[in-house]
């Protein structure tokens, strides 16, 4: 059935489900007070660190980090993808889930025929590599077992050049399906020979299936059995195939039992299918591209820790460097990412097949972080023993930390680089704005002290809006109580995180939601997902909804009267230093008089 699900039904089904009686049925809960214990099923443990909160509606686990709501328990336990978690849900609450039209129905079922199609094609593939000696033997050459072939489904594509053109081509639409696919190609200027206009893409290749979450082959990578180039081949980008959003084997991954709570990024199809074989269930690969912010973002859907393998030769660290960068934007507290450098001359194929399973993730616990690896390569391209290395390298490391998102990660990563070439982290951070290209926080100088000497950056700001967003995760119900002023001075506060504030106190005033649970989900795909369910996870003193209604409305009004003074702090030093404007002067006047509106 086509059609997206609307967030109304998705918050009457997460309030209906009952997460413990969920849960139970699949793990031994124990009560303990409100809540309820038992050891992770996502990680090996002897004591137990994973609680469910009936309250919240919501599941930790302090020992691994796992946590969610029912639906995504559900994912992530019986291995659901989104969709076939809201049916199983709706099927045990007796729901039918209702669809909302979308201009685009008309595409979808057209995706549907296509990954149909190349469905059929994939079997094909895997019939004719069962029929192949040639095939076969090249298979077991390289390490392959059937198993591993059945279980990710690879195959064969023969050296015909109309093999898939003739089986599956036979009218015109049919042609016109495979070319959408990527499976076949028109030749150059539209040219007949053998009374075809197009011919295989793949031939002569070891055929390895990419499929989406719900398992749908959607493109193809193909491995040439003898010389030739290219030697990798994949397909085109398509309507079902966006090569910088999909990582092959994730889908294998996480139909896996064992606990998924890493991934490891790799090369190459081999790479991934042979570490499967060997028990490293959490490889998966990149597809003929660099590793991108939104490969990232899905894979910490699913796990707190990323391990990228390379190859240690120059090409291979080139393209670390490159996944460092990309990855920037996705890097934050509570997510791990790592990087690991195989022996010259070998990938993780060779290194996997040399070695075994243990040796190779023994190697794991030499797996840089990236925030050393970042310290490493910036040294490496200065002399950190003089001022002008140190220089360079500052002025090296300041576009990089500028698009790491604001956060704890943030300010340590600062830390870390200001410890390198010996300068205090505030100073840097000065220095970085007074060059113009500051981080995202960086002090601003005439704000740097009040005459009271605090810092603008106070101890207690980050305090109040975590006190603030936080009441509103554990108590949602709470907004209905919260008054007009309150809401209207939520856009005088100029603070990190105002806008998920502001986003959340608009959204759950619009659309109330009755706990922590329903309203995970509504921010499921959005970036600030993950920070949100740290906070439902963390440990609250706030006991009922009145007591979370006086700690946000304090946080509110904290907030806004230390902007205030610090606005006012900045105009006084201004007027002594420079003179005001008019404007400037009449803003003075106000703040002076009390007065926030003018």
């Amino acid at each position: 059935m086509s059609g997206r699900i609307p967030q109304s039904f998705i918050d009457e089904l997460v309030g209906r489900t009952d997460i413990v009686e969920l849960i139970g049925a699949r793990v031994p809960l124990k009560k303990s007070g409100r809540e309820f214990k038992a050891c992770c099923p996502f990680h090996d443990e002897k004591s137990p660190s994973f609680w469910v909160s009936p309250d919240k509606q919501f599941y930790h686990c302090f020992g691994c980090g796992a946590h969610g709501t029912s639906l995504g328990f559900l994912m992530n336990y019986d291995r659901l993808s989104f969709p076939e978690a809201v049916e199983e849900l709706a099927s045990r609450a007796g729901l039918e889930i209702p669809r909302e039209a979308r201009p685009d129905d008309g595409r979808s079922r057209a995706d549907a025929d296509l990954a149909e199609l190349m469905g059929r094609v994939a079997r094909h593939y895997e019939q004719t590599l069962r029929d192949d000696a040639r095939a076969l033997d090249y298979a077991k050459r390289r390490g392959l077992d059937s198993e591993i072939a059945e279980r990710f489904r690879i195959g064969y594509s023969t050296a015909s050049w109309n093999d898939v053109l003739h089986k599956f081509g036979g009218t015109p639409a049919q042609r016109e399906a495979l070319a959408a696919c990527g499976l076949i190609i028109e030749r150059e200027g539209g040219q007949v020979r053998d009374g075809d206009r197009h011919y295989d893409r793949f031939r002569d290749r070891l055929m390895f299936p990419i499929r989406d979450a719900r398992g749908r082959v959607i493109a193809f990578g193909g491995r040439v059995l003898d010389q030739g180039e290219p030697k990798y081949l994949n397909s085109p980008e398509t309507a079902l195939f966006h090569k910088g959003r999909e990582l092959y084997g994730l889908y294998e991954a996480r139909q896996s039992r064992a606990p998924l709570t890493r991934l490891m990024i790799v090369e190459g199809y081999m790479d991934v299918v042979r570490l499967h074989q060997s028990g490293v269930h959490y490889a998966v690969a990149t597809l003929g591209t660099a590793t991108t912010p939104e490969h990232l973002k899905r894979a910490f859907r699913l796990v707190g820790e990323v391990v990228f393998a390379f190859d240690g030769d120059r090409a291979g660290r080139a393209a670390a460097w490159r996944a460092l960068q990309n990855a920037l934007p996705e890097v934050r507290e509570g997510r791990q990412l790592r990087f690991l450098f195989l022996p010259d001359g070998h990938d993780p194929d060779s290194l996997i097949g040399a070695e075994g399973r243990a040796a190779f993730e023994a190697r794991l616990e030499g797996a840089l972080p990236l925030s050393e690896y970042l310290v490493q390569e910036l040294a490496s391209q200065s002399d950190l023993a003089h001022a002008d290395g140190r220089a360079r390298f500052a002025a090296n490391a300041r576009p990089l930390v500028a698009k790491v998102p604001e956060g704890v990660y943030r300010e340590l990563l600062v830390e870390r680089l200001a410890e390198t070439i010996r300068l205090p982290a505030t100073r840097l951070r000065e220095l970085w704005e007074v060059g113009e290209v500051p981080t995202r926080d960086a002090v601003r100088p005439r704000d740097a002290a009040s005459p009271g000497g605090r810092t603008a950056r106070s101890a207690g700001r980050g305090g109040l809006m975590r006190q603030a967003v936080q009441a509103l995760v554990h108590h949602p119900r709470v907004i209905a109580q919260l008054p007009a002023h309150s809401r209207e001075r939520l856009a005088d506060i100029d603070e990190p995180g105002a806008d998920i504030l502001r986003s959340l106190v608009q959204e759950l005033t619009e659309h109330p939601c009755q706990n922590t649970g329903a309203l995970l989900e509504r921010w499921r795909d959005r970036p600030e997902a993950e920070r949100l369910a740290r906070l439902a996870a963390a440990e609250s003193l706030i006991r009922d909804d009145a007591a979370a209604l006086r700690e946000l409305q304090t946080a509110i009004d904290r907030m806004v009267d230390e902007g205030r003074r610090r606005r006012l702090d900045a105009l006084l030093e201004r007027e002594r230093q420079n003179g005001l404007d008019a404007a400037e002067k009449q803003e003075l006047q106000r703040l002076v008089s009390g007065r926030t509106t003018g």
